[in-house]
């Protein structure tokens, strides 16, 4: 099984005054290459942003390859992905199912 993984920042949370992020809400979305498969994940991680530090960059100047960098740096991203790829697997090759066995 051959995943293709894409990271996404939807949306921030930042404060005002100081332009520094403090919230990233992040997606993990995959997609088997050979099933089309798709599964996702989604979360948070919160950041301190100083911005008096060297390096700081203010909201209007963030991209998403930097919040997702941020974002992946506070996560065990091979965690996350493998989440998603079990996700996959499971519609895939599904382990329960429903149904009455007298109405069959």
């Amino acid at each position: 099984m051959a995943i293709t993984y894409n990271w996404t920042v939807p949306t921030t949370e930042y404060d005002t005054a100081t332009g520094g992020i403090t919230i990233i809400h992040w997606r993990c979305n995959g997609i088997d290459d050979t099933t089309g498969t798709t599964g996702s994940s989604y979360g948070t991680t919160s950041h301190q942003p100083d911005p008096d530090a060297a390096g700081f960059i203010p909201y209007v100047d963030v991209t998403e390859a930097d919040a997702i960098g941020w974002a992946q740096g506070q996560l065990d991203v091979a965690a996350v992905e493998q989440a998603v790829a079990n996700r996959i697997d499971e519609q895939d090759n599904p382990t329960v199912s429903t149904g009455t066995p007298w109405a069959a």
